[in-house]
Parts: C-alpha cells; sequence; structure tokens
C-alpha cells in the first residue's frame, strides 16, 4: 500500500513539474493586422482565437492556434465585411485559420528566438518562420512577434498590383500560472 501511495505521490509532482499547458484566447492573446496599398493603409485584428501554449522553456514551446476568421475587424465596416468575403477570407466556406508551431530555435541575442510553424488560411497550408522575444519571468511567459506574410500565398489575390501583397501581424501572447 505504501508503495502505491508513494508511486501516486510521485506522478503527482511529476506533474506539477512538467511543462505547462495554458489555454490562448482573446483575453490573453492578441493577433493585430496591417494591410498596405498605394494611398493608404488599413488596421485591424481578430477577436476570437483559442489554442494552447505548452513547454516549460522557451525553446521548448509549443504553439497551437485556431483562428475564427468571422470575427476579423477592420478601421472600415464596409472593408471588414469585404475581407469576410471570398475575394479574401472566404469566412463561409473557412471560418478557421490555424498556427502550429514545428520548431523554435534560440537567437544570439537573450530572449530572441525564431520560431517556425504550419499556418493555415483557406485551406491552404504554408511553412512560416518569423523572429519572436520569449520571456519567462516570474510565472509568467510572453511571446512577441512582428512580422509578414504574403497573403496570395493563401489564395487571396484580389486587387492585385493595388493592394501590396504582404500583410504585416503583429502577435502578442502573454500566460501567468
Amino acid at each position: 500500500m505504501k508503495s502505491i501511495l508513494s508511486l501516486a505521490l510521485a506522478f503527482v509532482v511529476a506533474g506539477t513539474l512538467c511543462a505547462a499547458d495554458y489555454k490562448l484566447d482573446g483575453s490573453n492573446t492578441t493577433i493585430n493586422w496591417k494591410g498596405t496599398k498605394k494611398d493608404g493603409e488599413h488596421t485591424g485584428s481578430f477577436k476570437t482565437l483559442s489554442g494552447t501554449l505548452s513547454g516549460d522553456d522557451a525553446k521548448s514551446i509549443k504553439i497551437d492556434l485556431t483562428i475564427d476568421t468571422t470575427s476579423l475587424t477592420s478601421d472600415n465596416d464596409k472593408l471588414t465585411a469585404h475581407l469576410k468575403s471570398p475575394d479574401f477570407f472566404e469566412c463561409k466556406e473557412y471560418p478557421k485559420a490555424t498556427f502550429t508551431s514545428t520548431k523554435i530555435t534560440k537567437g544570439d541575442k537573450d530572449g530572441q528566438y525564431t520560431i517556425t510553424g504550419d499556418l493555415t488560411i483557406r485551406g491552404k497550408k504554408k511553412e512560416i518562420t518569423f523572429p519572436a522575444t520569449i520571456t519567462m519571468k516570474d510565472g509568467t511567459t510572453t511571446v512577441k512577434a512582428d512580422f509578414t506574410i504574403d497573403r496570395t500565398d493563401y489564395g487571396m489575390t484580389y486587387g492585385k498590383g493595388k493592394i501590396d501583397d504582404k500583410v504585416s501581424l503583429a502577435v502578442k501572447v502573454e500566460v501567468k500560472k
């Protein structure tokens, strides 16, 4: 009986020391975007998302994120409706976009990393790589990344030549134990 209790206690202790698993949602994760064209720019965000961030150190972090494309917002109501149409996100057919990290590599400076993963938008999956700052301090894990993607890689070719193909993304995750 004593050995069974010892084994059970060991599993409980090991479980608390193993990699943390944090739920991601709109309260602790933001995704903002900026699109540009010759005569200006538009900004917006995705309000609804879900997923997990797990890992016990920065190099072992794993991110799985599902983004509700119907929650897309912009600085113009008419544009928001257009972005949800088949010309862009085609939200009725593809209501979700996903990102799953596959590798995290430490950079030269403290806190600097490169994240590689699969981004799927409109059913088109593409491996992307981007720089990020990852800090783990006082029970809080923060991931910040600013990078661009090419919208045409995901079948969004509307306005080609008038609307820039590159879209800037600013992602911030902040989770606490």
